[in-house]
């Protein structure tokens, strides 16, 4: 983490967008870790075949460590240790999240999604993963985020020691709507790597709004 962050600071997550190939990604990434604070990127494989989604990840995977940005694999720990990645992303339920945990915890980030309730949720965090995720990846496609992702991130910050992370909407400012639920990040695709966007000016301001979320928190407290 950068010394200028706040240790308790909301910080960003980008998500790798369905159009993310090895041969295009890479100026937008980059673009965007030029705006300023990122703590790790999530590569989806969005249905690509093995050897794509292994060409996306090397590609990702060197340029995101030489910045200090984690780079977490979603659903295949083969191609994330091929590609020496830190992470992987565990979508399948409490019994795959628990194959990766007695395999890989302590090796690699071990996170877990697709929680749409407080049970499901809580049965996740009692594996103790790094992380647990609210959202779907690519279904950021409107300006604000899923009232269900916020109200899941709310409960789960004031709750459960676990870090979240909560998944925003197409739009930036809606960075400001996961900050304030106290989720320890921000999940942000469509909204950096959006077409029109430009991901560093994106980057820049989730930032900004980040730190001024932060310095009310800390007002309040």
């Amino acid at each position: 983490m950068p010394a200028t962050i706040p240790p308790n600071r909301c910080r960003v997550v980008l998500i790798a967008p369905e159009s993310a190939r090895a041969d295009g990604f890479g100026t937008a990434f980059a673009e965007a870790l030029s705006g300023g604070d990122v703590a790790s990127i999530i590569l989806p494989a969005y249905g690509m075949d093995d050897a794509t989604f292994q060409a996306l990840a090397e590609a990702v995977v060197p340029a995101a460590q030489a910045a200090d940005v984690a780079v977490v694999i979603a659903g295949d720990s083969r191609i994330a240790g091929r590609a020496r990645a830190d992470g992987v992303h565990v979508e399948g339920g409490r019994a795959a999240l628990d194959d990766a945990i007695d395999r890989l915890q302590g090796k690699m980030i071990v996170g877990a999604g697709g929680a749409k309730t407080r049970d499901e949720a809580l049965a996740l965090g009692e594996a103790r993963p790094d992380y647990v995720f609210f959202g779907r990846f690519g279904y950021d496609n409107r300006p604000e985020p899923h009232h269900r992702n916020l109200t899941l991130g709310r409960w789960w910050a004031e709750m459960i020691e676990v870090p979240c992370i909560v998944m925003a909407g197409a739009d930036i400012e809606s960075t400001r709507d996961v900050a304030e639920t106290g989720a320890e990040f921000v999940a942000l695709s469509s909204a950096v790597f959006g077409e029109g966007v430009d991901p560093a000016a994106a980057i820049a301001r989730a930032n900004a709004i980040l730190d001024d979320v932060g310095h009310g928190l800390e007002s309040a407290e």
